[in-house]
């Protein structure tokens, strides 16, 4: 059974950084999409990034492009986000999520939350201005 545990949200200033983790088991590094999404209260849930971990090749929403990195330490079976110049607007719950097995239909993982099949709890991010 897959187990996924988020970490490391917390409250900023515009402007700066900060780094989400996502503590995962049960999963094989071949076959396995990840994806790392956010949600505001009484909007849908939206994909920010999504990586293939068998090739590593991802997909990112066009607002977090050039200031978020997603990236999967296999060793550690751990999610990251790298999150730069965070803006207001970055603020949401943000969810790890995986699916496994994985169907593919192009190079990257899809970015629709219905796809994936396991689900963290999820991290609070919250940006002042």
């Amino acid at each position: 059974q897959v187990q996924l545990q988020e970490s490391g949200g917390d409250s900023v200033q515009a402007g700066g950084s900060l780094r989400l983790s996502c503590a995962g088991s049960g999963y094989p590094i071949t076959g396995t999409c990840m994806a790392w999404f956010r949600q505001v209260p009484g909007m849908a849930r939206e994909a920010v990034a999504t990586v293939y971990l068998h090739d590593g090749v991802t997909l990112y929403a066009d607002s977090v492009k050039g200031r978020f990195t997603i990236s999967h330490d296999n060793a550690k079976n751990t999610l990251y986000l790298e999150m730069d110049s965070l803006k207001p607007d970055d603020t949401a719950l943000y969810y790890c999520a995986a699916r496994n097995p994985v169907l593919l239909y192009g190079p990257t993982c899809p970015a629709r939350p219905a796809y994936y099949n396991f689900w963290g709890h999820g991290t609070q991010v919250t940006v002042s201005s």
